[in-house]
């Protein structure tokens, strides 16, 4: 299955990222993030473990392989079913797995060159990280000023009431971690999912 992430990205606008080294802690949450309405999760592959984690939610969602920073890393990952990497660089061995494997890669960039860097290299969708420490809103907005053309995710201790204000400013969405999940049942995130999504909607 090839996916258009740019399509995915303008459909969701929500990145959830789920930063966990307990394998059995990301399938609750992201079976929650699911049930909230979200198709297209990030998990980040803080240890081998993941892998597993990674191959058994890849049958029931799209999942993106996040952290990656290793050409080895992402082959596992893209082998254990992994429709997107992601890594918090820009690498141009990632770059090229991605063409050689027609997996998209979505490349880290904190600097207007850097993300201008990225979309050369023919990437179609670039994070900035970390969006809140570098300015916010305002930071996406004068990133995107001279250069329209990026397809942005921002990233990086954003929270929910945030995320509307991002994709005003030109964010393609708004990847959202600990702000969603963190300390909540899996009964809670599935409504602050659903919340957050509707919330888009008005």
């Amino acid at each position: 299955m090839n996916i258009n992430l740019l399509d995915k990205m303008k459909e969701n606008k929500v990145f959830p990222i789920i930063r966990s080294k307990n394998p059995e802690e990301i399938l609750k949450t992201a079976r929650a993030i699911i049930n909230g309405g979200l198709d297209v999760i990030e998990i980040n592959v803080g240890n081998s473990k993941i892998y597993n984690t990674i191959e058994e939610l890849s049958k029931e969602t799209i999942i993106c392989a996040g952290g990656i920073i290793t050409s080895v890393q992402a082959q596992i990952a893209i082998d254990c079913g992994a429709k997107i990497i992601s890594s918090p660089i820009f690498s141009t061995s990632l770059v090229k797995i991605s063409k050689d494997r027609q997996i998209p890669f979505i490349a880290g960039t904190s600097t207007a060159n850097e993300a201008y860097k990225a979309w050369q290299a023919r990437i179609p969708v670039v994070k900035v990280f970390p969006a809140t420490a570098l300015g916010g809103v305002e930071y996406i907005e004068n990133i995107l000023r001279p250069m329209p053309f990026l397809n942005i995710i921002a990233q990086g201790d954003v929270k929910l009431n945030e995320v509307k204000a991002y994709i005003n400013a030109g964010a393609l969405a708004v990847g959202i971690g600990r702000n969603l999940t963190a300390g909540f049942s899996c009964e809670e995130i599935t409504q602050r999912t659903k919340q957050l999504l509707e919330s888009l909607k008005r």
